[in-house]
């Protein structure tokens, strides 16, 4: 267990708290050694494959039925919209109940849910309707795996390993990604929509098998356990969670970075249907698209675990970065452009994700590390919010335009974020 004064823990495989971090490849997957991390790690992997796949899923369908860029960015607004609302609660529940069950609880609801939509497929019975309520409960499961799964990875592989850890993390939720897309691009279009569903229901089957052998959390004999002082109340909870936040000023700085990069760039994804689409490409092909962003990410996050750079400014760079390069996305015609400039955003995206994370964990007291995930979710909000009104521009001067907009402004009021609030650029 982590040492509540000094975040340390003891490590198997001869890594001691305190030492120094050794470079390289092998540190990199140090982390793996933890026991019992690479069974919640294998649940997170299967769990991104899921959410991308489901994420792509909704979007394909609304543009199938509708083509309208309004109600396919409102896929991704109802996905991502509860981590605007309920982040902070999320990570209430997180400091407060058993990790490990929520996670099984969230899966257990998904399993059947998402099988649901694959038979309503198959008999000709789902409505673009159907799509947002579903997409409202995936994004709950988010929220889960946010703020639980994630805390629970800092309880097992403690702060030695943790940034290591969760760049680990960001290369399995871009892996997601391409993986999710691949997969839902290539079902759809050789098997159709209700395969695809259940074969993510699959999945996650499989995730929740995974999770329900990582053992339950020990409790220690009376004679033997420290006092443990009581835990405040929930609402209580939840209001220290938004008392604390001004007082840590390097947290402000790192969430102020998320709200401007999630709302102005992360927003696109449901939009590269639409994209796809003005191109003439097929199912597949707009799944490529997706991929590419996804592998692109896989290597900015492999680069920031392999050579552990300042978090600060990998995070702050890599956001840069991207905006531009979304940009070049959205005014080329080519087909093979588009597939080149979403890998290269992704690259420099994963920059980003892999130190988001780790600089939020690792700015606050243990105690409140649920909550500053809680935080951080709600700040990751803005992407729901910033889907919609992308959604809205492309409805009225067409997705490239709307695009090149957002990322233009991005890029500048990060410049500006960052004159006000610059913590984040010495967060190591």
């Amino acid at each position: 267990m982590p040492d509540l004064a000094t975040g340390d823990v003891a490590m198997p495989g001869g890594i001691e708290p305190g030492a120094a971090r050794p470079a390289g490849f092998g540190h990199a997957f140090a982390s793996l050694r933890c026991r019992h991390f690479p069974k919640v790690y294998a649940t997170g992997w299967i769990w991104s494959i899921a959410r991308w796949g489901l994420g792509f899923l909704g979007a394909f369908v609304a543009n199938d039925l509708t083509g309208s860029p309004r109600l396919v960015q409102l896929t991704g607004t109802m996905m991502w919209g509860p981590l605007l609302f309920a982040g902070l609660i999320g990570g209430a529940v997180s400091d407060r109940f058993d990790r490990r069950r929520t996670v099984l609880v969230q899966l257990g609801v998904l399993v059947p849910l998402t099988a649901m939509m694959g038979a309503l497929a198959l008999t000709d019975a789902l409505r673009v309707w159907m799509i947002y309520p579903f997409m409202l409960v995936v994004g709950l499961g988010w929220i889960v795996d946010m703020t639980a799964r994630r805390a629970l990875i800092y309880d097992l592989v403690g702060a030695e390993q943790i940034n290591g850890a969760m760049a680990l993390e960001m290369l399995s939720s871009s892996a997601g990604l391409l993986l999710g897309a691949l997969i839902g691009g290539t079902v759809i279009q050789t098997l159709g929509v209700g395969a695809a569903y259940l074969v993510i229901a699959a999945g996650l089957l499989v995730a929740m098998l995974i999770m329900w052998r990582v053992p339950a959390p020990g409790v220690a004999p009376a004679s033997l356990a420290a006092p443990v002082e009581k835990p405040p109340p929930f609402l209580r909870a939840v209001a220290e969670g938004f008392r604390a936040l001004p007082a840590n000023l390097a947290l402000v700085s790192i969430l102020g970075v998320t709200v401007f990069v999630d709302f102005f760039h992360f927003s696109y994804f449901p939009i590269v249907q639409v994209m796809g689409k003005r191109v003439g490409a097929s199912p597949a092909m707009i799944g490529l698209i997706s991929a590419a962003a996804g592998a692109g990410m896989m290597a900015g996050s492999l680069w920031v675990a392999i050579r552990t750079p300042h978090r600060g400014k990998a995070y702050v760079g890599g956001s840069l970065v991207a905006c531009v390069l979304l940009i070049g996305f959205a005014t080329l015609p080519s087909y093979w452009m588009m597939v080149a400039f979403a890998g290269a955003a992704g690259a420099a995206l994963g920059l980003f994700g892999a130190t988001q994370t780790a600089l939020a964990i690792t700015t606050t007291t243990p105690e409140m590390r649920g909550r500053a995930m809680g935080l951080l979710s709600m700040a990751i909000g803005a992407l729901p919010v910033g889907m919609y009104a992308l959604g809205e521009l492309a409805q009225a001067v067409g997705a490239p335009t709307a695009l090149v907009i957002f990322n233009v402004a991005g890029f500048v009021g990060l410049l500006v974020w960052l004159r006000v609030r610059p913590e984040v650029l010495s967060v190591r």
